[in-house]
C-alpha cells in the first residue's frame, strides 16, 4: 500500500490482534463517530517537534526520558495525582540533565495510557469467569463491570482532553521551576550515605541553577519555568487512534498523542496495528524483546520508517536482567547494517517482573542491573542508548521491591495500587535517575 492510497480505516484488511469483543457493532461505530467530531488531542506541529528532537537524541545531542503508569486509570484524572507525575518526570529530567549534560526529551504515559494487552480474553475471579480487564479505556476492574463498553472510547477521550489541559496550565504556569530545595525532599532515603551522596547531587544541580539565574542565562520566565512535556501510550485500540487520525498538510497524524507504541503482542509486520502506524507521521515505539530475531526487525523497521528518517522510530529493549547481552547485540548489528537511524531506548521493567507472595513485583536492582548491562552493551558496540522508559507513579506506592526504602515483600500489601504492572514509586525512581545521571556523567 502507498502513502498516497493509505487511509485511517486500511487496518481493517489485515488481521488484528488484542481488541475488545464488543456486544453492539451499531454503538461502537457512534462512539468513533463522535470521537471523529471532537477536536484532536494534540496538534500536528507538536508531533513534528517532537520527531526533531527526538532526531537530536538518535544523534546522541539529547537524551530521552519516557515514564508513567503501566496503566491510567479514570480516577487519576485529579490534580494531585497528575501535579505528581509531572513533579516526578521533571525531576528526574532535571538529575538526567546534570548527568548527561544534553538536554532531556521528556515524554510521558499519560493522557491516554488507559488499554492494556491481555494474554487471555476471559479470567476467573473468585468462582466466576469474567471478561478479563483490558483498562479503563475498554471495561471496568470492578467484576460487575467487565463487559466491554464503546462509551468509554469517548469517556477515555475526555479523560485524556483534561489531563492535558492540566499538564499544559501547570507548564505554563511556572510547576516546573524546581530550583526550590524545598521540592526536592530526601528523607525517604534509608541509608544515611547514600541520602548524603544524594543531597550533594541535588545541592551541586540547584547551585548551577542559581549561577545560570545570576548571570541572565534563566529568569522565571523562561527555561527554568516551562519546559517541553510530551504525551505517549501503546497504540492498541485502533477504532480510537483511527477516529483521531486527521490529515494536516497532505499528510496524516494520529492526534492522540504525539508518539504511540507497538507492543510486544501487536508488532506483527503483517498484522494491523503496523499497517495502521506506517501510515500516519507520528513517531512510533517498538517494543524489542525475546522472540525478536535480526531479519524481522529490519523488516518491521523497513514497513514503518522505508524513508529512513531521523526520530521516526524508537526501539524499546526489554529482556530482562542478565539476557540483554546475548540477545541485544546481533539487533543493533542488523539494524546498523540496514542503516536505520532509530532511537535505542532500554525498558527495564517489563523483562523483570516475578510473583512474590501471590502479588506481581519487580526488584529494583534487577532494573538497575539490566540498564547497566544495556549501557555496557551500547558502549562495546559503539552505539548509544537514547533513552529509558520506565513504569512509575509520583506516589509513595509500596509495588516494587529494594531501593532507598529497602521495601521488602512484606512491604508488597502495604501500598499496592496498581490495575496491572507494577510501578516504581518516587523514591525510587529518583533512585534510577540518580544513578543513571552518574554513569552519564562518566561516559
Amino acid at each position: 500500500m502507498t502513502a498516497r492510497s493509505w487511509t485511517p480505516d486500511a487496518f481493517r484488511t489485515y488481521p488484528i490482534a488484542q481488541q475488545p469483543t464488543y456486544d453492539d457493532p451499531v454503538a461502537v461505530e457512534r462512539a468513533a463517530a463522535r470521537l471523529r467530531e471532537l477536536p484532536p488531542l494534540v496538534a500536528a506541529g507538536e508531533i513534528r517537534t517532537l520527531k526533531d528532537r527526538l532526531a537530536r537524541v538518535s544523534r546522541g545531542e539529547a537524551f530521552l526520558l519516557q515514564g508513567g503508569d503501566c496503566a491510567e486509570t479514570f480516577d487519576d484524572c485529579r490534580a494531585g495525582p497528575i501535579e505528581d507525575k509531572l513533579k516526578i518526570l521533571l525531576q528526574m529530567s532535571l538529575v538526567l540533565t546534570w548527568g548527561a549534560r544534553v538536554p532531556v526529551v521528556r515524554l510521558g504515559r499519560i493522557a491516554g495510557q488507559y488499554a492494556k494487552p491481555r494474554s487471555s480474553d476471559t479470567e476467573t475471579v473468585g468462582d466466576q469467569v469474567v471478561s478479563t480487564y483490558r483498562g479503563d479505556h475498554v471495561n471496568g476492574h470492578d467484576v460487575a463491570d467487565r463487559r466491554p463498553d464503546p462509551e468509554r472510547l469517548v469517556s477515555a477521550y475526555h479523560h485524556a482532553a483534561a489531563t492535558l489541559n492540566y499538564v499544559r496550565a501547570l507548564l505554563d504556569g511556572g510547576f516546573a521551576d524546581l530550583h526550590e530545595p524545598s521540592h526536592w525532599d530526601l528523607d525517604f532515603v534509608v541509608q544515611e550515605d547514600r541520602r548524603a551522596r544524594y543531597a550533594e547531587i541535588r545541592d551541586r544541580m540547584l547551585d548551577a541553577l542559581d549561577f545560570v539565574k545570576a548571570t541572565g542565562g534563566g529568569t522565571h520566565d523562561d527555561s527554568l519555568r516551562s519546559v517541553e512535556l510530551y504525551a505517549s501510550h501503546e497504540g492498541l485500540l485502533l477504532e480510537y487512534e483511527a477516529a483521531l487520525t486527521r490529515e494536516v498538510d497532505g499528510d496524516w497524524y494520529d492526534l492522540s498523542a504525539h508518539l504511540l507504541w507497538i507492543g510486544h503482542r501487536t508488532r506483527q509486520v503483517n498484522g494491523a496495528h503496523v499497517a495502521f502506524f506506517a501510515g500516519v507521521q507520528n513517531p512510533i515505539g517498538v517494543k524489542v524483546g525475546p522472540g525478536m530475531e535480526p531479519d524481522q526487525l529490519v523488516n518491521l523497521l523497513d514497513r514503518l520508517d522505508p524513508k529512513r528518517s531521523p526520530g521516526r522510530v524508537v526501539l524499546y529493549s526489554r529482556f530482562g536482567a542478565g539476557k540483554a547481552a546475548d540477545a541485544l547485540p546481533p539487533l543493533i548489528d542488523a539494524v546498523r547494517a540496514a542503516g536505520h537511524p532509530v532511537v535505542w531506548s532500554c525498558d527495564p521493567m517489563h523483562g523483570n517482573t516475578q510473583t512474590v507472595a501471590g502479588r506481581k513485583t519487580r526488584v529494583l536492582d534487577d532494573i538497575l542491573a539490566e540498564l547497566a548491562e544495556v549501557l555496557e552493551v551500547h558502549e562495546d558496540m559503539g552505539t548509544r542508548l537514547g533513552g529509558v522508559h520506565l513504569e512509575l507513579t509520583g506516589d509513595d506506592v509500596t509495588e516494587c521491591l529494594g531501593g532507598p526504602q529497602e521495601l521488602s515483600a512484606g512491604d508488597l500489601e502495604r501500598s499496592y495500587q496498581t490495575r496491572c504492572d507494577p510501578r516504581l514509586n518516587y523514591a525510587q525512581s529518583l533512585e534510577v535517575a540518580y544513578l543513571l545521571a552518574d554513569h552519564l556523567k562518566r561516559r
